[in-house]
């Protein structure tokens, strides 16, 4: 079974490409191209979960899939991402602000579905010895509801990533 988390690096950065903003995840299985543009390198740096409801039960639903009615449990979750931006150590750090606005923006705008971005924040732009590059560090905060479906004999198929509940 998995914790709904596998993918969420990926989700993040497919957000920000439907955006405008050249996104990577970070530590990809396969060498990646050098860019002569700023790039977001996108991470999870934190997860925490705790009770969504009274033991984690969030109701029932019919299942569309599977044709019958499913009970759904579920955790809140506190996920805080690495967004950090890097570009060519050439120039004086305009194009790592530009792509700042720009991921800014796109935060604002309120994240992939199924999460909410509760706030984001930056450091100073600084160069990165190790990779020759300039970085500026970005983090976002976000929240989710890890849900999980039970089947007929009352166990757990799989978690999913669903979003928060609304009030």
């Amino acid at each position: 079974m998995s914790a709904g988390l596998e993918h969420i690096r990926r989700n993040m950065a497919d957000y920000l490409k439907e955006q405008g903003i050249c996104a990577l995840t970070a530590w990809p299985a396969n060498p990646r191209q050098e860019q002569e543009e700023p790039v977001v390198l996108v991470s999870l740096r934190g997860c925490r979960a705790g009770p969504a409801c009274f033991q984690n039960y969030l109701g029932d639903r019919f299942g569309q899939e599977s044709g019958c009615w499913e009970e759904r449990y579920g955790k809140k979750a506190e996920l805080t991402f690495g967004l950090d931006i890097y570009a060519p150590e050439k120039g004086d750090g305009e194009a790592v602000q530009r792509a700042f606005d720009a991921l800014a923006g796109a935060l604002i705008l309120g994240g992939p579905e199924g999460l909410d971005v509760q706030s984001f924040s930056c450091g100073e732009t600084c160069r990165d010895g190790e990779s020759r590059r300039l970085k500026r560090p970005v983090e976002a905060v976000c929240s989710a509801i890890l849900c999980a479906v039970s089947s007929v004999d009352g166990s757990f198929v799989d978690f999913e990533l669903r979003g928060v509940m609304k009030p």
